[in-house]
């Protein structure tokens, strides 16, 4: 495993971030705790030190068996990534609030179901349009100055959001979504990163699992399965998507490599990325993902990589 500078920032973060959105048992179909378990346990043996989860996975669920997985390790070898800004109620299942109230309350919950004093990177999950910026970054700042927090990120903001941001703290890094399906932050937010030395991690880059190549276009899906829903996976779409997939099959096998990995590393050597955050539910997608790690592709072959897929919003 390979480790990066997030930004400017001087935290070293594993290139491939273990991501933790489906062990929350809600919206990836099935999940099996104990697998979950031993997946974080396989990732840190793997040298993934870094490990990226959120209240809304599960609502706390998937942040307390990444407290549960991490009992045994030497704390101060791990970066455990968090988040704050999304909510839920009886009438709403999920809504963005990013009020200091929300702020100071949900970081304690955390750190009691990660079972740490402080989380590395505490991120703001979604921006929230009801609650001022300033509002919000106060909050993030003074649970940084209680020591709760050591660095602070955001996450599915845009340029002008972060240049906000900026205004009252130093941001670590920001989390938006990036594959070779969806490259559309190459226009304006990587340049912005890269020019004010905030670290990029992005999630979904393997595109909810459409570029492991494991699926022919004519899949269904779970109910409690986001891709049910999701355009991409339906209909021709699907079945283009697939296909286009499948054309990633000889670049791999080139490298000895899966096409999971190939779409990773494609990721990882972007000008201004920091790391990818990979979800798992079982050590051997876990190790998977870390083959990810630890070698380089030809420009060629990422030129080819980006003509296959051209270029997408």
């Amino acid at each position: 495993m390979e480790y990066r500078e997030l930004g400017n920032s001087g935290l070293m973060v594993s290139e491939v971030i273990l991501g933790t959105w489906s062990m929350g048992g809600t919206e990836w179909g099935t999940t099996d705790d104990s697998e979950s378990i031993a997946a974080i346990g396989r990732g840190i043996e793997l040298g993934i030190t870094t490990i990226d989860t959120a209240p809304a996975y599960g609502w706390g669920h998937a942040e307390e068996l990444v407290g549960e997985a991490i009992q045994g390790y030497p704390r101060e070898e791990l970066i455990i990534a968090s988040k704050t800004g999304l909510d839920h109620d009886e009438a709403r299942p999920f809504f963005r609030n990013c009020s200091r109230e929300h702020v100071i309350r949900t970081i304690d919950e955390s750190l009691s179901r990660l079972r740490t004093e402080y989380i590395d990177l505490h991120q703001i999950h979604w921006p929230d349009p009801d609650t001022p910026l300033e509002e919000t970054m106060e909050a993030m700042v003074e649970i940084q100055q209680a020591g709760k927090v050591r660095h602070i990120g955001v996450s599915n903001f845009d340029a002008d959001l972060m240049e906000g941001a900026l205004k009252a703290t130093k941001i670590a890094s920001l989390q938006p979504p990036y594959n070779l399906f969806r490259r559309g932050i190459e226009t304006d937010i990587l340049p912005f990163c890269r020019e004010h030395g905030i670290g990029v991690i992005v999630y979904s880059p393997l595109a909810k699992g459409l570029l492991t190549g494991k699926f022919k276009g004519d899949e269904t899906f779970p109910e409690n399965d986001v891709r049910r829903h999701n355009p991409q996976f339906h209909g021709e779409e699907f079945e283009k998507n697939a296909a286009m997939v499948e054309r990633l099959r000889p670049i791999a096998e080139k490298y000895g490599k899966t096409r999971a990995q190939l779409a990773i590393r494609w990721i990882l050597e972007q000008p201004g990325i920091s790391a990818a955050i990979v979800g798992a539910k079982r050590p051997s997608q876990v190790e998977d993902n870390a083959g990810a790690s630890g070698w380089r592709l030809s420009e060629e072959d990422m030129a080819e990589m980006a003509e296959i897929f051209g270029r997408n919003a």
